[in-house]
Formats: structure tokens, C-alpha cells, sequence
């Protein structure tokens, strides 16, 4: 057992009889889940080529709230049933939904047919303010704060 000082800028100072090493795995394990940084899900959008035009718009809202959180994105359109023979109108549908979403995503993976899915990945493009920091982080910071 070791006298460990725990607290040296209370009044007074605290201390504890543990394990030194110990307390060292401890310490050690609370600064590695401090480091661990936020996750990056991929999440999936589905439209279907004769999607109506309400609906692509607010799938197309979703998927830029997605991007503005740091999430990668999957596009996908799915065909059913005879819809396959028109395969043109889900790589329209999935250029203008990119057109949309250009000035926070970047392309990863080109539209390409798996099955009867037509898909896409885009990525958040890292945006930086004038002092240089990232601004969604920023941003995230401020729509944190209670008003």
C-alpha cells in the first residue's frame, strides 16, 4: 500500500492509501476513454427512381443534417419490379441529389449498380474558419449551448 496524494490543490491536500500501480491503471484507463473520439457512421438514404419531389427534398434535408454531423452517407436508390429497365432515372435522381448536397460532401464512390440497388457514397467535406479550426466542431459547440 502507498500513501497516493489525490487531490494537491484542495485545502487540505487529499490523499488515499491505495495500490500505486493501481491507481496508475486507473488513471491510464480514464485517459484513454477521454481520447476516444466520436464515431463515423455510415448512414443510408433510399429513394426509389419515380420518388415525388416533397420527399426527395426532405430526405435530401436529412442527408445534409447527417453530413453536417461528420457522417458518411450511402446513397441508394432501389428499383423494383420493372423499374430496373429504366435505370437512367435513378442516376439522374442520385446527380441532382449531389448537386444538392456539393458544398458539404464530397463524392467517394461513384453511382454503381449492386443487384437491383443503384448506390453512392459521399463524405462531409471538412470546412475550416478564419482562424483555421474546424468549423463543424465549432458549430456543434454553439448549437450545444443552451439560449
Amino acid at each position: 500500500m502507498d500513501l497516493v496524494e489525490v487531490a494537491p490543490n484542495a485545502n487540505p491536500p487529499v490523499c488515499k492509501l491505495i495500490d500505486f500501480k493501481k491507481f496508475k491503471y486507473q488513471e491510464d484507463k480514464k485517459l484513454k476513454a477521454g481520447k476516444k473520439g466520436k464515431k463515423q457512421y455510415l448512414k443510408e438514404i433510399r429513394f426509389t427512381p419515380f420518388i415525388a419531389s416533397n420527399d426527395f427534398e426532405v430526405r435530401v434535408n436529412r442527408a445534409k443534417e447527417f453530413l453536417t454531423e461528420g457522417h458518411k452517407i450511402r446513397l441508394t436508390v432501389k428499383f423494383v419490379g420493372r423499374q430496373i429497365t429504366r435505370k437512367q432515372f435513378g442516376f439522374e435522381l442520385l446527380t441532382r441529389a449531389f448537386e444538392q448536397l456539393k458544398n458539404v460532401a464530397k463524392m467517394e464512390v461513384e453511382p454503381k449498380f449492386q443487384g437491383k440497388l443503384l448506390m453512392m457514397v459521399i463524405t462531409p467535406i471538412k470546412q475550416t474558419n478564419k482562424r483555421g479550426e474546424n468549423a463543424q466542431a465549432e458549430n456543434k459547440k454553439i448549437s450545444s449551448k443552451k439560449i
